[in-house]
């Protein structure tokens, strides 16, 4: 074999490389974007089922509320299976940038590695419940009674508050970091759209900012009621989304607050899905 046949090879194998890496992360994109929308529309109706008197509130807005609504459309149990196999794919893509590197100048910076890893170690897990829901062993539990029952039994481990305090640092931290990067649009320089048109690219943005936005809050007051369980040594503190987002109503701003994070909630699911179509990978 010459030279260049065996240069000409190593191109393929990577041009297919990237493929698959590509349709795994299209995939996952795609799963994301559906569990989104579905939990954001459900806390749309808590939010008009809490300030109307409706039935609402008694849904959970939560991975276990939006696959349970999920299974009950037609063929909803292909479906859920579809959701659990996007985000396989989404741990698979995320494993990949920890391993190879993402796309981008600094994809191979030890710090976007570990970003990576931490990704990918999140969404294996989302999958692996939603999995466990598909083959009927997963639907026993809300969101909110697994948050305690994950943190009632970490803080009977020894120096378990102070690591339920520092997980739920983290999430908050997280949240954080989500909301701001959204709000400064860093998620332009994953995006190829040079070839859309000027009010797609806007609406993306749109979607990007204000999903971002509501989806960083949600992930950082969770994590806050994840520190005040372990100040308090009380796992009842600990919330779930679901009741990380009806907390959002009982703030002066009432429902309303709940209905606008909701509502972002929609929008980071749609972003999602513009990600699925045009994010560099």
């Amino acid at each position: 074999m010459t030279a260049g046949e065996t240069a000409r090879e190593g191109v393929e194998a990577a041009s297919k490389g990237g493929a698959s890496r590509a349709v795994m992360a299209r995939c996952g994109l795609v799963a994301r974007g559906l569990m989104y929308v579905v939990i954001g529309v459900l806390a749309v109706r808590v939010a008009f089922g809490e300030s109307g008197g409706g039935g609402g509130g008694g849904e959970e807005a939560d991975r276990t509320g939006a696959l349970q609504e999920l299974v009950e459309k037609p063929f909803g149990g292909v479906l859920v299976w579809a959701v659990g196999f996007g985000l396989i794919c989404m741990t698979l893509w995320r494993l990949s940038e920890a391993v190879l590197g993402a796309a981008g100048p600094d994809g191979d910076k030890v710090g976007k590695r570990l970003a990576a890893a931490g990704r990918a170690l999140f969404y294996g897990v989302v999958a692996s419940s939603v999995l466990s829901f598909a083959a009927g062993s997963g639907g026993g539990q809300s969101g909110d009674e697994q948050s305690r029952d994950v943190t009632a039994r970490a803080l009977e481990v020894p120096g378990g508050p102070w690591w339920v305090a520092a997980a739920g640092v983290g999430v908050a931290v997280g949240g954080v970091v989500i909301a701001v990067q959204a709000a400064r649009r860093s998620f332009r320089q994953h995006l190829s759209m040079d070839r859309q048109p000027e009010g797609v690219r806007i609406a993306v943005e749109v979607l990007g900012v204000v999903g971002g936005v509501a989806r960083g809050a949600v992930f950082a007051s969770a994590g806050a009621f994840v520190v005040h369980a372990a100040v308090s040594y009380d796992p009842a503190k600990a919330k779930g989304v679901d009741d990380t987002l009806r907390t959002f109503a009982q703030t002066p701003a009432g429902p309303w607050l709940l209905a606008a994070v909701a509502t972002g909630l929609v929008l980071f699911g749609l972003f999602s899905w513009a990600m699925a179509c045009w994010r560099r990978v």
